[in-house]
């Protein structure tokens, strides 16, 4: 059936004391209703990408917002005709986004959000120093015109670039951005945190970006790598013509033969079979 799977991707930055007891809830739902994908519970709250039923992420997503501290989570939906992920796994972790900053906590300071249209009206102003804060293969997919890479192969490497390269221009206009804006937020917890004033990151990332903003109107350059078997997504939020290269475990466009050949290998789930072929 097409679109079949629906997936949803969100974090939540809130004290969560109870991390342990959200976990083995979720645990239990996500085997209940045949959640597939990856669910990571932290004491400063939750961040997930996971696919399902409608019915079940429906389910899923009413099940966190019942509790109170998860109700102004903000969901990016987008849609899919095979499982784009192997398992279901729930983490608890001591950070929600890996980043090992002290004092680099949104839920303490945090750069200015902006949404779709106005973050179109900053990056256009040429004073703006525009950074995208994702990792380097992702920014080779796709990325938003003019923004800096800062060439990283892991989050955790952001702040050496901050502080090696950024550092010196603390009176500028800094404007961040990454695919569901998680990694944004931390990121401009942590240039707050080192005395940057004007700092503003996409409110829910590229991902709503790509849903908000009609196609002749936008900014963006390429499609968007997502963590998970599709790979990357085009600006329809629909799965993008990539695949991961088997050799070096790196994202590259499909050649016109594979297209259907893997669209098939993912609908039929040969796709998770190891080694990987084409």
């Amino acid at each position: 059936m097409p679109d079949s799977w629906k997936i949803a991707a969100f974090y939540h930055f809130t004290d969560l004391p109870d991390r342990d007891e959200w976990a083995e809830r979720m645990v239990d739902h996500g085997l209940k209703v045949g959640l597939r994908g990856t669910l990571i519970f932290a004491p400063e709250g939750v961040n997930s990408t996971c696919a399902g039923s409608h019915e079940a992420i429906d389910a899923t997503i009413a099940l966190l917002k019942f509790d109170p501290r998860f109700e102004a989570m903000e969901v990016k939906y987008s849609y899919a005709d095979f499982n784009p992920f192997p398992k279901f796994k729930v983490k608890k972790k001591p950070e929600i986004v890996t980043f090992r900053q002290e004092g680099a906590d949104p839920r303490e300071d945090v750069g200015t959000y902006l949404d779709p249209e106005e973050w179109n009206d900053l990056i256009a102003d040429p004073e703006v120093i525009t950074i995208d804060t994702r990792n380097d293969y992702e920014v080779e997919v796709g990325h938003f015109k003019g923004a800096i890479n800062p060439k990283t192969e892991d989050f955790t490497e952001f702040a050496k670039f901050v502080d090696e390269h950024l550092v010196a221009q603390k009176e500028k206009k800094i404007a961040m951005y990454c695919t569901g804006g998680i990694r944004c937020e931390r990121s401009t917890a942590y240039l707050k945190k080192k005395g940057f004033e004007q700092v503003y990151h996409l409110k829910g990332g590229i991902l709503r970006y790509l849903e908000e903003v009609p196609q002749d109107q936008s900014l963006w350059e390429g499609d968007c790598f997502v963590f998970d078997y599709r790979v990357a997504v085009d600006h329809e939020l629909k799965p993008a013509k990539w695949k991961i290269d088997p050799e070096t475990s790196q994202p590259k466009r499909m050649s016109d033969d594979e297209i259907e050949k893997i669209a098939e290998r993912r609908r039929s789930g040969a796709i998770f079979k190891k080694p990987y072929t084409v």
